[in-house]
């Protein structure tokens, strides 16, 4: 067994996040001590492990989760898939150095853009996720984003993004008050009409994945302001409470 601090050392993963994918369900320590203190055997290492190189190929932590989670979950096919993304992302930065010595030896611009095309890395990605998303919300995203236009995928977007603002513009109200709880509602209610059925379990894990992702925390910030995330996830807690 090891303690969260040797894992820490031994991985390079902060303890913070070790905490925080344990509080999500991501990554349970095998045991705890009489203290309380977390221990992980090699079981829970190998899981990090593939939580790690999900995340080195920009997965977000909540499919990594439905991934490991899904009940045909296959360790070597996952491996097989992990390696050929990774190999793809070599290829490209092999072009992108060759492309720059061959800058740097003409001493001039080159046409050639080719090595910044990820098109394929994202394409395969896409293919990768879309086999483990067996889950049922998954199932209903798919259906229901199946039978819209991208024109109609940017309007969601944009009635989505809109309830941040709202959200932004009501940052400095306590998060259990009657109007934010209200406005929770609204985004649970979007949800639910837009992508997929939304229980409160899943709305308290949108929550969490709002202030932790890089990406969501940006998206969020960015239609409300700074400070707009975790202010959502704050509320989507007393909510769910």
């Amino acid at each position: 067994m090891m303690t969260v601090n040797e894992v820490s050392k031994l991985t390079g993963v902060s303890i913070r996040a070790l905490q925080y994918y344990d509080r999500i369900g991501l990554l349970s320590p095998s045991q705890r001590t009489e203290a309380g203190y977390r221990l992980y055997d090699d079981t829970a290492l190998e899981r990090l492990q593939q939580i790690l190189l999900f995340r080195e190929l920009e997965f977000p932590l909540g499919d990594i989760r439905a991934i490991l989670e899904a009940p045909d979950f296959d360790r070597d096919k996952a491996l097989g898939q992990q390696i050929e993304l990774l190999e793809l992302r070599i290829q490209r930065l092999e072009a992108l150095v060759g492309l720059a010595r061959e800058i740097r030896e003409k001493g001039e611009m080159t046409m050639d853009f080719k090595a910044f095309d990820s098109t394929q890395i994202e394409e395969f990605a896409a293919r990768a996720k879309a086999e483990w998303g067996d889950t049922k919300a998954f199932a209903e995203y798919e259906q229901k984003s199946g039978a819209r236009s991208a024109e109609e995928e940017r309007t969601l977007a944009n009635e989505l993004m809109s309830v941040f603002a709202e959200f932004g513009a009501m940052r400095k109200k306590p998060a259990d008050s009657e109007e934010v709880q209200a406005l929770v509602k609204k985004l649970k209610d979007t949800i639910n009409g837009n992508y997929y059925t939304c229980e409160d379990k899943m709305l308290a894990y949108l929550g969490q994945m709002y202030s932790a992702d890089p990406r969501f925390r940006e998206s969020i910030d960015n239609a409300g302001g700074e400070g707009t995330a975790a202010f959502v996830s704050k509320a989507i807690a007393k909510y769910c409470k």
